[in-house]
């Protein structure tokens, strides 16, 4: 067994206590559980033992299981307790304050069809599970800031939990970005850099390299590797449908980038059957655009993860030409499978949404969008409730752009008929 130098974590002067003790005990290799580091500092380039030239394989933490309390999962949460907190034994310590993050609704869409709505967390989307945790990590680290490459969602919810922990925050963001999510960024005071997109990681090792900044996403240069703490914030989410329906689903729709959120969610499953609280995990299946696919490409050849060139799309938040050993992991043990989806079909799949009342970004519609093409439904809905994940909002889309409505005069009748139509209303 492998293990690194024991270093004891500072606390910034924004640390908080958890609610409950964190059981974290140690890092270890995602592809070799034999090699194990100690849990501070936290790994943000992968495990350096098993990770090659070609592929960064992930660390991910590990949990005294056996002290785990007994009624984790079926007491109610302590009064006042929101948030994190509720979860904080199978969670790295929670050292930076939160803001609420979780506890999202699951919304019933169709029979035995549900939606997780993540955009109803504090930034509006499940990059807010995971900054929680990164954040938590750099004031525990004692860093005096965090630096995250990104122009959408992770990058506003890095911003906002530094601004909560009293740590700066740069973002390097990329040019075309929506607008809306640059202004989203600055408002938590962050400071913006926008480089050519391949010239965000070199720029982020050396403001990491020499102004002590923590990275909250990704470093290495082969695969995706990510934060070793922050796709355990994800786990949060399969706790949360395991409390809601009472019970585990067949399977669960994710929309898939990198492929964190969908690693997450299985090893929360994962560790719920280990637990002895449920007998199995959903069948899991990452949705990614059609334009590109890196997961797809990864399981098709049976490699552990996959680069592939990447077309146009408007799935910004999802669009990625490189893939990730956890992505890869969490289909091949549930069961599940990768689905490609095109910008059409998650259109469809987002109308869908707003019809029911749900307004996601287009990205976020993908999860939907892998379902409504999955052959073979009926079947699956016979083994139970499935759940498609919904990430984000749709304030957030690339294209957004809304016309203001011409005034009309309110006693032209013949006028408000005509515009009422034109929304589609039927006046017969």
């Amino acid at each position: 067994m492998r293990q690194a130098e024991q270093r004891e974590p500072t606390t910034g002067r924004a640390a908080v206590k958890a609610a409950g003790p964190s059981l974290a005990t140690a890092q270890r290799s995602l592809r070799d559980p034999s090699v194990t580091y100690p849990l501070w500092p936290p790994l943000t380039e992968g495990c350096p033992v098993t990770s090659t030239p070609v592929t960064a394989f992930p660390a991910e933490v590990d949990y005294a299981y056996d002290e785990v309390p007994a009624d984790l999962f079926t007491a109610p949460p302590p009064p006042g307790v929101r948030g994190h907190e509720r979860w904080a034994p199978l969670l790295p310590p929670l050292r930076a304050p939160g803001l609420a993050e979780g506890g999202t609704p699951l919304v019933p869409l169709a029979d035995g069809v549900y939606v997780k709505d993540e955009s109803r967390n504090p930034t509006w989307s499940h990059k807010d599970r995971l900054n929680r945790i990164t954040v938590s990590a750099a004031v525990g680290a004692g860093a005096p800031g965090v630096i995250v490459a990104s122009s959408g969602n992770h990058a506003a919810s890095a911003a906002a939990y530094s601004a909560r922990a009293g740590l700066s925050c740069v973002v390097l963001g990329s040019a075309g970005a929506p607008p809306a999510m640059e202004a989203f960024f600055r408002a938590y005071g962050a400071a913006v850099l926008t480089v050519p997109e391949p010239a965000r990681w070199p720029l982020m090792r050396r403001i990491n390299e020499r102004l002590g900044y923590h990275p909250v996403s990704n470093l290495t240069p082969s695969a995706h590797t990510g934060h070793a703490f922050g796709a355990e914030g994800y786990k949060t989410l399969a706790y949360e449908l395991f409390a809601d329906l009472g019970r585990v689903p067949a399977a669960v729709f994710v929309p898939t980038g990198y492929g964190e959120l969908l690693f997450g969610i299985w090893k929360g499953f994962d560790e719920l059957v280990r637990l002895g609280v449920a007998e199995r995990a959903p069948k899991l299946y990452g949705c990614e655009p059609a334009a590109g696919g890196p997961l797809a490409a990864a399981v098709r050849s049976g490699a552990p993860a996959a680069t592939v060139e990447v077309g146009p799309t408007d799935a910004y938040g999802i669009s990625c030409a490189v893939g990730g050993y956890r992505g890869t992991l969490a289909v091949s043990r549930s069961g599940g499978d990768a689905l490609l989806v095109t910008d059409e079909e998650m259109r469809a799949a987002q109308a869908e949404l707003t019809g029911a009342g749900l307004w996601a970004e287009l990205s976020g519609a993908a999860g939907l969008a892998g379902l409504r093409r999955l052959p073979g439904l009926p079947r699956l809905l016979a083994e139970g409730p499935v759940v498609c994940v919904s990430t984000s909002s749709g304030f957030k889309d690339k294209r957004l752009a809304v016309d203001a409505t011409p005034p009309l005069d309110p006693e032209d009748w013949g006028a408000v008929t005509g515009a009422l139509k034109a929304a589609g209303i039927d006046l017969s």
